[in-house]
């Protein structure tokens, strides 16, 4: 239950980027020993990657709210099938394929699940791990993978979409790889990068993090090692959003302003003032958001994940805006939702026309993902008297107490009972 609440104000902390930490978490499978994985989300997704690990034959501990303990057994004791139902709860659930196929030459897991939002194939993926030797029979809902070499043989491969998945479950195959590795037209997002931070300091040799070629020149072994994970960028951009659509004043602590700029040239667009200076990035809102328009690409462009977010900003802004959907089939589905609660947007395939309103006006709504659960509470925020969102349990797979980091703003944010 949401009410408004005027404008927020305040300091908040992001926390690490589920998109960074749950392929860390599979990163760890690379080596026998106690891993520590620091500055973690409390979230659900972590929770049920833990729970992954745990039937692969690992143990996981909480050590403190934000630290992990992970120690992984021999290659001989890890059990490389897990129950379906962690696969299927969701998408990162993938990223196990190319440690397991490196450590143990095989896999067999359900086709992974997630957030609803449109097809998403696992083909760059296996098409780069069967060029490195392995072999694949997959069922209609199911995948089994071997390799009968001792170690992955290193490969080429160009990736056909710089995929931040794909990118990730190749690069950790590759660096127990025999041989040097070559990933082409490899993703460069931020959480890219640290991930490949993580397996140097496990010993891995990677050249070319952050850039769109990946050199990996193959290891016998690596160790466990300590990590801190990133920023969470998304869950930045969803406080300085706060800020923006409340006309509030908002500073997210542990924002790093140099993996948002194209948000936050965006931000800027809209009226918003920001400032650099000092810790994260403070954000101003303007007394109503300006149109703007936006389009969505590979980093460092616009990422999907923002998209929510920014088309509730530009619902209630001065104007006509254009929001274009360039990476996912689907991921309009919550303006449906937003129309309910008073917008005006019309879609048509990949483009949403949106025609800013005065006020939104509080009503029942439902999200369907992460990213959406959380833009409709924004939107919530600024409607005019209550507003209810179900499917709430979605934010908490991506979000560390978003409703209580949310209510120390100034927001009057409840669970529905």
């Amino acid at each position: 239950m949401i009410k408004p609440s005027g404008p927020l104000s305040g300091k908040v902390q992001a926390f690490g980027a589920k998109n960074a930490v749950l392929k860390q978490m599979a990163a760890c499978l690379l080596a026998t020993g106690e891993h520590r994985l620091t500055n973690v989300p409390d979230i659900t997704d972590v929770t049920i990657m833990s729970e992954l690990l745990e039937s692969l034959g690992c143990r996981v501990e909480r050590r403190t709210a934000h630290e992990l303990a992970i120690t992984v057994p021999q290659a001989k004791d890890i059990h490389p099938v897990a129950p379906a139902h962690l696969f299927e709860a969701m998408r990162a659930s993938i990223v196990v394929l190319g440690p397991l196929l490196a450590r143990c030459g095989e896999a067999n897991m359900a086709l992974p699940g997630g957030d609803d939002f449109g097809h998403r194939p696992i083909n760059f993926h296996t098409d780069g791990l069967s060029a490195m030797g392995a072999t694949f029979r997959n069922e209609r809902t199911a995948i089994h993978a071997s390799s009968t070499r001792a170690r992955l043989r290193a490969t080429h491969i160009t990736l056909e979409y710089p995929s931040h998945t794909a990118t990730d479950n190749l690069l950790m195959a590759c660096v127990l790889a025999e041989g040097r590795s070559v990933i082409e037209n490899a993703a460069r997002e931020p959480e890219v990068e640290d991930l490949g931070r993580q397996l140097i300091a496990m010993g891995a040799r990677i050249d070319g993090l952050g850039t769109s070629r990946l050199s990996i020149e193959g290891v016998p072994e690596l160790t466990p090692a300590r990590h801190e994970v990133i920023t969470d960028r998304v869950v930045s951009a969803t406080y300085l959003a706060a800020a923006v659509i409340t006309g509030g004043e908002v500073r997210v602590v542990d924002a790093r302003p140099e993996h948002m700029v194209m948000l936050l040239r965006k931000l800027e667009a809209m009226g918003a003032s920001l400032d650099l200076r000092g810790a994260g990035v403070l954000a101003r809102g303007p007394s109503r958001v300006k149109a703007c328009d936006v389009a969505t690409l590979p980093y460092p462009g616009v990422a999907t994940d923002y998209k929510p977010l920014i088309t509730t900003m530009l619902s209630v802004a001065d104007g006509v805006s254009v929001v274009t959907e360039n990476l996912f089939v689907g991921r309009f589905r919550y303006v449906d939702e937003l129309v309910r609660l008073g917008a005006s947007i019309t879609t048509e395939g990949h483009h949403a026309m949106i025609r800013g309103v005065d006020h939104l006006t509080g009503t029942s709504v439902r999200a369907t993902d992460i990213r959406a659960a959380a833009a409709l509470v924004l939107a919530g925020l600024v409607a005019e008297g209550e507003t209810t969102v179900s499917g709430l349990e979605h934010v908490a797979r991506g979000y560390d107490d978003f409703l209580g980091r949310l209510r120390s703003l100034g927001a009057t944010v409840e669970p529905l009972a």
